[in-house]
């Protein structure tokens, strides 16, 4: 697992290595590439009433305003400066760089601007800030230190000079904030001189213009980023980049949420009025404006926006470092008053709320944007009542980040589940990581917290930031997020998916089969290290290729839901929703499923609903108490493997896992989940000793609401997704695993409803017997006959997985006795005897072709032993081709696969020859066709070996030979057809001669 992000960093910082700004970019306040279309010009009309350069940015109340506030929590004057003077020694150390106490220096970029006036020419305001600072006032760019707001989270604040440092990371597609500062440069300066640059429109009446798509970003959503927070750094227009006038925005679904305001956000007949035309508000309660700055409140929509009172509409905004905030709407324009601590109302006499925007001015830049707190709910009532239930079957489409279109406005609604929680604010790098001015609403007693934010979209970076019962914040990446960032970095990505699939064949074909009845053959894949540092789109170029040469039907994918520490294959996921990002982003990884089904490759993903890490920006006690987790620490802590189980008793966390394992299906059109660590799950006791646990209600040590999530879960998937198999890793004599839900067993339970089970008894077993060297595998033949004592009370899977090839158990030839001739020719024995066994086949990678040494996550394969130039590799080769030749006789030999289930397909006919090594076996399909396999694990070749044969069958031919040259073997096969002879062996009444070629497995079919 991975620890949470240090102090003092950004809380997706990426870690040593982020590339520094370039040699002489100019810096500034950190923020994305794509934030703005241009830089703002002068406004037209008068602004005498505006704060002249060097006024405080925090506003105390003006006359008749509200005086029951300070306008700041922190000293204010010369005694605050020489309190500590480090901060202005740090920033003239450091340019660029925010100090300690938070205070910004100037960017070096031209300084914008100002317009006190239409007349009044265009001076450089930084003298006049220098020496505000130089007197002791607080700087109106001034960034406020953890003194100004105690009650705030701790967490880590982005660095306002660097992308860098702050840890902001531009979207795929979007380039650095250095580089876009440096783009925009000449823009800024023709834009402070009241010029259009190249590429630029003069701007429309009533606003400034909008921007298109870049050409690197076909799709709506992914034009420009958002600020709601302080100023940012303006860039000028990419080459080839369209201006949009309609609307005074942007074209499709934004991810700008404010404007920069280049004419004036209203026309010409406009009222226009300044503060002194606005009444002052009634002042907020002591306790709500506490919880409201304290990001505590539980319904900021209450207090914030446009509520209609006596005498008018009242408009309250939070803007934090704003320097004011105007109501602007058809016919009106107002400035509000400023409350102190970034609240700006007023009262305005209108009979009805307008459709109105906020006209934001900071020290260098005005924006304007819809306001989040004018908006109704976005999730409505029926979502609500089904996640109280648990039974909202698509969560997904409920909670997270959503972009929608919201009464006529484009935007992303966020969702959050926390019950315990004070309050939640949204924060991300559309506010800078500072999450003051976006607090949540809850809705009801749900739990559910919920905020539409206008603008910003597809390729945002968010988090939320948790107000705990106990007072401390914490910040927490999304649980329902459907893309991350990539690892170590933490933060969600708000995404909407655009992938067109092309696998309509393959799911009709899935809906209408039966998986039991039907080959399947299973090629185990960790994906980040098949073929490492390719992406899901080169993979989807060599690995449905690899694959359907080798003739397996399926490929199942090692966890491929986000996960903090790779080297845990992706068993300690934080993700549950979102493939990882290490290897692309969500449409990526359809787009390799997309390309496996077209190549009629099934898709099974392994699934880990049993633990989850610790990580505390992720689910462990997610907001504030245990919420994922049961409450009781020795049901919460994972003995083995140091992370938390799920609270399968709680509804909402149970709809979580079974809304999951749904949303893989039908979203990522998955073929079947491998449920991971089941026994795990099933036993309170498991890994724990005496007084370590709790029995359950009758006094048992079964884990009764594991075993109804379970039920639930299976049932749920097989409801909505027909075709799909779900396969369950359990190690266990559990009774029903695989039996229906609502058939009861004799221990009182009905059944898990799994499809398939994974057979680790014939495992253990089979490679346990390999291991001894022949002479002494008489003292253990039962190892290998056990397991069809109990074949038909499970429906089998038959593993060779990733956990058989590492640890020390070495790989699956190395496990085998003898010089290197031995070992191969074990292997390929042992292949064969599989692939004959009743139950279905999975070989992990690495193993088709015989590879000598453990898997290692950090560099996959040896494919190098298929390299024609070593020495040994036709030995490997021939491996392969072995396993090629198998899967093609497999699938063409439904007696192979098509009665797995049932015990009439198998017959046994010699089980006991102990001393030869031998065993010999036939399998029958529904039309009573046999396949005769014969297995002899000693290295001696047995001519004329008498094997007991069905009378209705005169001749048998050989269909495969592990013993072939082509394989690497010997060559000592059965080329011509065997006639059965009339005499009796084995209880049967006619019998065969054939040759059984040294450690080799044969296969023989009717002619």
């Amino acid at each position: 697992m991975t620890a949470p992000p240090p102090s003092g960093h950004h809380p997706s910082d990426k870690g040593p290595g982020h590339p520094p700004a370039a040699p002489g970019a100019p810096t500034g306040p950190a923020v994305p590439a794509t934030f703005l279309p241009g830089r703002p010009r002068p406004r037209t009309e008068p602004r005498a009433e505006h704060p002249a350069p060097g006024t405080p940015a925090r506003h105390k109340p003006e006359p008749g305003g509200s005086t029951e506030r300070p306008a700041a929590a922190t000293p204010r004057g010369p005694a605050a400066a020489e309190t500590d003077p480090a901060p202005a020694r740090e920033a003239a150390t450091h340019p660029g760089r925010e100090t300690s106490a938070g205070h910004r220096p100037e960017p070096s970029h031209p300084a914008p601007a100002t317009s006190p006036g239409p007349d009044t020419p265009h001076a450089d305001p930084a003298p006049a800030r220098e020496a505000t600072a130089a007197a002791g006032q607080p700087r109106p760019d001034r960034r406020p230190g953890p003194e100004d707001a105690p009650e705030r989270a701790q967490a880590p604040r982005q660095d306002p000079a660097s992308a860098e440092s702050a840890g902001i990371k531009p979207a795929p597609g979007r380039e650095s904030p250095d580089a876009a500062a440096t783009e925009a440069a000449p823009a800024v300066q023709e834009a402070a001189a009241g010029r259009s640059g190249p590429g630029r429109e003069a701007p429309a009446e009533g606003g400034g213009p909008g921007q298109e798509a870049p050409a690197d970003s076909p799709r709506p959503g992914h034009e420009a980023r958002v600020s709601y927070g302080s100023p940012p750094v303006p860039r000028a227009p990419r080459a080839g980049e369209e201006r949009h006038e309609e609307d005074g925005g942007v074209s499709g679904p934004s991810r700008v949420a404010g404007r920069p305001v280049t004419g004036g956000g209203a026309g010409p007949d406009d009222v226009v009025e300044d503060e002194r035309g606005v009444r002052a508000a009634p002042a907020l309660g002591d306790e709500d404006r506490r919880r409201l700055l304290a990001g505590a409140h539980h319904d900021p929509h209450a207090l914030l926006g446009a509520h209609p009172v006596r005498g008018g509409v009242l408009f309250r905004a939070l803007r934090p470092y704003a320097r004011s905030v105007t109501v602007a709407a058809a016919g009106l324009r107002a400035r509000l008053r400023a409350e102190g601590d970034g609240l700006f109302s007023g009262v305005l006499p209108l009979r009805e709320i307008p459709d109105y925007r906020l006209l934001v001015a900071y020290e260098d830049a005005e924006l304007e944007l819809h306001d989040p707190y004018r908006f109704l709910p976005a999730l409505g009532e029926l979502d609500l009542h089904l996640i109280g239930e648990g039974r909202h079957e698509e969560l997904w489409r409920a909670l997270g980040a959503r972009p929608m279109t919201h009464q006529g406005v484009t935007g992303t609604r966020f969702t959050v589940w926390a019950p315990h929680a004070l309050g939640v604010r949204l924060t991300g790098d559309f506010t800078y990581w500072d999450g003051t001015a976006l607090p949540m609403r809850s809705l009801g007693g749900s739990g559910v917290w919920e905020l539409f934010l206008p603008g910003v979209g597809e390729g945002a970076l968010y988090k939320f930031e948790i107000a705990r019962p106990d007072g401390g914040h914490s910040l927490r990446a999304d649980p329902m997020a459907r893309r991350t960032e990539c690892p170590p970095a933490t933060a969600s990505v708000v995404h909407a998916s655009h992938h067109r699939w092309g696998d309509d064949a393959w799911m009709a074909r899935r809906s209408g089969g039966r998986v039991h009845e039907l080959p399947f053959s299973v090629y185990e894949v960790h994906l980040p290290s098949w073929r490492p540092g390719l992406t899901y789109r080169q993979l989807a170029e060599q690995l449905p290729a690899y694959v359907k040469d080798l003739g397996f039907t399926h490929v199942e994918l090692m966890p491929v839901a986000e996960h903090p520490f790779g080297g845990s294959w992706g068993y300690q996921v934080t993700g549950f929703y979102a493939p990882t990002a290490r290897l692309g982003t969500p449409d990526d990884f359809k787009y390799l499923v997309d390309a496996l089904h077209r190549a009629d490759i099934g898709v099974i993903v392994d699934w880990v609903p049993a633990h989850f890490p610790k990580d505390a920006w992720a689910l462990a006690e997610f907001d504030g108490r245990p919420l994922y987790e049961p409450a009781d620490p020795l049901r919460a802590a994972h003995p083995d493997w140091g992370t938390l189980e799920f609270d399968y008793g709680r509804t909402e966390v149970r709809n979580f896992l079974v809304a999951n394992a749904v949303y893989w299906c039908e979203e990522f059109h998955i073929d079947g989940l491998r449920v991971d660590a089941v026994a795990s799950m099933l036993y309170l006791d498991y890994s724990r000793e005496p007084g370590q646990w709790t029995p359950n209600a009758h006094g048992g040590r079964e884990n009764l609401d594991a075993v109804a999530f379970l039920q639930e879960m299976n049932a749920t998937v097989y409801r909505r997704c027909p075709g799909v198999v779900t396969i369950a890793e359990e190690s266990t004599a559990w009774d029903g695993v695989t039996r229906a839900t609502h058939h009861v067993g004799p221990s009182g339970f009905g059944g898990l409803g799994f499809g398939l089970k994974w057979n680790m008894g014939w495992m253990h077993d089979s490679l346990a017997y390999l291991a001894h060297e022949p002479v002494h595998r008489a003292y253990h033949h039962h190892e290998m006959t056990f397991s069809m004592v109990y074949a038909y009370s499970e429906n089998y899977v038959l593993p060779i997985s990733h956990d058989e090839v590492v640890h020390g158990k070495r790989a699956l030839v190395s496990k085998m006795p003898g010089d290197w001739w031995q070992q191969r020719a074990t292997h390929r024995a042992y292949l064969g005897f599989m692939w004959a066994h009743p139950g279905k086949q999975l070989l992990f990678m690495g193993q088709e072709f015989a590879q000598g040494a453990e898997w290692s996550e950090a560099h996959g394969p040896d494919w190098w032993l298929l390299d024609p130039s070593y020495s040994a590799e036709p030995d490997h080769r021939g491996v392969r081709d072995l396993v090629r030749d198998l899967n093609q006789v497999y699938t063409a030999t439904p007696a192979l696969w098509q009665r797995d289930t049932d015990p009439e397909g198998f017959s046994w006919i010699e089980g006991d020859a102990r001393e030869d090594n031998v065993f010999a076996f036939l399998r029958y399909d529904a039309e009573g066709s046999p396949l005769l396999a014969i297995s002899n694990f000693s290295p001696v070749v047995r001519h004329e070996y008498r094997v007991g044969t069905p009378e209705a069958v005169p001749v048998w031919r050989e269909v495969l030979n592990t013993d072939d040259r082509r394989y690497g073997g010997s060559g000592v096969v059965n080329a011509e057809p065997l006639k059965a002879e009339p005499t009796a062996a084995h209880g049967r009444p006619a019998s065969l001669l054939p040759v059984l070629p040294p450690l080799a497995t044969i296969w023989l079919r009717p002619v």
